[in-house]
């Protein structure tokens, strides 16, 4: 994330339209259960303190971690005391899956369909996004030649050099697939077959020799291209970005680019629904609003009319941006927490083959 000063939430705040609508007077308090820290400071300042401005409505917002034990006890005793909570990938599958959540009413939340299909869930939207990326040391590739896909992620004989890929069995199955053929539209119905899971694991053995680490932070692949450690490798998108600007001879390939949302969703059993619903569609509806979001923590919404308000240098380094957006898919967060548990297992056995 950028670093926030006064100076710099100030200039994003005087960017801001004025609140539309008319304000009114509410004796109501909705709480929000979000990551705390430099994050809540922007959520305060372009969505909590206008959205009570502009309707009355006070919002509490909480810094929380491990919400699903969180939202877990909560409805255990029938008692939930948030009202909307920011939601990682996997949060937001369980929630769902173990009906945490309220069904989103996106006439309300969305009237003028400014949310593509992939961000309008029965339960949820997405409000904010990143991605995992292939990265690419430009002034290691052969010359007059380029990677655009994992396809060439795994032709070593066309792309020499050494590789890595993040430990993790998540994306790394959907891009053997990629590499091997599947278009994005039925990744995840072969990924839901045994055959499916075969053919990933056949394509990660012919990758794996060349595989010099399987990173587990976000800074060790930005490390391992600066040092020239590595020429190619899986990376998260921001931190490429910001390589670029340090002076490192990288690239971005964003086609088959893996894009992870950051969910908000309203818990189940909230007497506040309704307000829940206003704050939702005041945080994720309103382009300018993203807009100003994505220039301070870089992480863009799905909105559309989100880049009519954004540098176009700094919007095409961003992955929701329409020029990157097309060959890249959303990991389907259901599927995985359904199958991390035997996936992950699997995982662990091939990384010691």
């Amino acid at each position: 994330m950028r670093k926030l000063t006064r100076r710099t939430l100030l200039a994003a705040a005087a960017a801001l339209p004025l609140a539309a609508g008319v304000a009114v007077a509410q004796d109501v308090e909705i709480t929000y259960a979000g990551s705390g820290g430099g994050l809540a400071q922007v959520m305060d300042m372009l969505f909590d303190k206008p959205f009570t401005e502009a309707t009355g409505i006070r919002v509490k917002a909480l810094a929380t971690t491990d919400r699903v034990s969180a939202m877990r006890a909560m409805m255990q005793a029938g008692n939930p005391i948030w009202d909307v909570a920011e939601l990682t990938p996997i949060e937001y599958a369980t929630a769902s899956i173990e009906g945490w959540l309220e069904p989103m009413d996106w006439d309300v939340i969305d009237p003028n369909g400014l949310q593509p299909p992939e961000a309008r869930l029965p339960d949820g939207g997405i409000a904010a996004t990143y991605s995992t990326i292939l990265a690419q040391r430009t002034d290691k590739l052969p010359e007059g030649r380029k990677m655009t896909s994992w396809a060439d992620f795994w032709n070593v004989e066309a792309f020499p050099g050494p590789r890595a890929l993040q430990d993790s069995v998540m994306e790394n199955l959907e891009f053997a697939l990629l590499a091997d053929g599947v278009e994005i539209k039925d990744l995840y119905t072969v990924l839901a077959t045994e055959e499916g899971v075969d053919r990933a694991f056949a394509k990660l053995d012919e990758i794996k020799p060349h595989v010099v680490s399987f990173w587990s932070a976000g800074a060790q692949p930005v490390q391992m291209l600066s040092d020239g450690e590595v020429a190619f490798t899986t990376a998260w998108n921001g931190r490429i970005t910001q390589l670029k600007a340090e002076g490192v001879p990288v690239e971005t390939v964003w086609n088959g680019g893996a894009i992870k949302p950051s969910y908000v969703g309203i818990l189940k059993g909230t007497k506040h629904k309704k307000e829940a619903e206003q704050y939702v569609a005041f945080m994720i509806g309103d382009p300018v609003r993203g807009a100003e979001f994505a220039k301070l923590v870089a992480y863009p919404s799905m909105v559309k009319g989100l880049y009519d308000h954004i540098d176009p240098e700094a919007g095409r380094e961003m992955p929701t941006h329409p020029d990157n957006i097309a060959g890249q898919f959303v990991v389907d967060a259901v599927f995985w927490a359904r199958n991390m548990d035997a996936l992950q297992e699997r995982w662990q056995e091939w990384l010691l083959d």
